[in-house]
């Protein structure tokens, strides 16, 4: 498959950056869901961190995930000019140049990834540069315009920040953290197939693997629904380990059982308009469900250190 390449045709106007565009580099709303879920990995692990340091940590981590960000648009510059949902993006709007947009990226990645090691434990900084290193190389540069698999194997970027949240405090790893790991991987793949389903347009102009693209819109639908349910049963891993009790128990319970619903309505949907209402449906809430998961594991925990259950 031939990808585009057309990054000479991006215009580059260096210095005319504004803050704000710089801060878009960052992906504030990804960012906003990555230093949620890595405060709650901090907070549900076992021990505790001093509110100073801890504040410190979810910075370097927000500053991590801004990094992967950047580098991201640096190299995606050529795809996204193509897409209407990201044209706009500073880089290939003109507003910042590649260069400017990969020196940014990499002065903070190493900056996030020195500062948390020192602040907490090399740990949780060598597994946040991990995380960078995966997001911008494995995922951006490798896996996004190879294979239909990309939204798979790349989601673990996205899964590993409660993970570096919980080595902060503890300094090591465990079946625990790996468990909100793997409600954030499990549910990468539907909500961005979903994404997928009704913006084929959009991916097959860029020259993009996605799974609709590549194997059509029945098969994406039936892998959806097949994810979905093991989202909805990995959701209750924390009751089972022992991480959580019956708050967290109820909000995995019933938001599960709406995705796999949701999932079900996508998956009998015909194909046309009514399959794309239904795609937006489930992405839309998906958008929340991770959301509402982490609080309800937040709610439980504080829940439990004040005694009130």
């Amino acid at each position: 498959m031939a990808y585009i390449d057309d990054s000479r045709s991006i215009p580059a106007m260096a210095g005319e950056g504004r803050v704000e565009d710089y801060l878009a580099l960052l992906k504030p709303r990804v960012m906003s869901l990555v230093v949620f879920t890595a405060f709650v990995g901090m907070l549900v692990a076992p021990g505790g961190i001093n509110p100073v340091i801890g504040l410190v940590a979810i910075a370097c981590i927000a500053i991590g995930a801004g990094a992967s960000g950047a580098l991201n648009m640096w190299y995606d510059a050529d795809i996204d000019a193509v897409m209407s949902r990201t044209r706009n993006r500073p880089i290939p709007a003109g507003r910042i140049s590649r260069e400017e947009a990969l020196a940014f990226g990499m002065v903070l990645s190493v900056f996030s990834v020195m500062l948390l090691g020192l602040a907490t434990n090399w740990v949780a900084g060598g597994f946040l540069a991990f995380t960078i290193f995966f997001y911008a190389v494995i995922y951006t540069m490798w896996l996004k315009r190879s294979t239909p698999q990309n939204i798979v194997i790349g989601g673990a970027a996205g899964a590993f920040p409660p993970m570096v949240g919980w080595a902060a405090v503890t300094g090591t790893l465990s079946w625990e953290s790996f468990a909100l790991f793997l409600i954030i991987f499990l549910w990468t793949p539907p909500h961005f197939w979903a994404l997928a389903l009704y913006k084929q347009g959009d991916y097959g102009a860029a020259g993009i693997p996605m799974m609709p693209n590549v194997a059509g819109e029945a098969s994406t639908k039936r892998q959806i629904l097949a994810y979905s349910v093991v989202l909805a049963v990995s959701g209750l891993l924390p009751v089972w380990l022992g991480m959580s009790g019956w708050i967290y128990g109820a909000v995995a319970a019933i938001t599960g059982l709406s995705f796999v619903w949701l999932a079900v309505r996508l998956w009998r949907a015909p194909d046309g308009a009514d399959m794309r209402r239904a795609a937006r449906a489930l992405f839309t809430y998906s958008l929340s469900y991770l959301f509402v998961l982490f609080l309800g594991l937040l709610t439980d925990a504080v829940a439990l250190r004040l005694g009130v259950i």
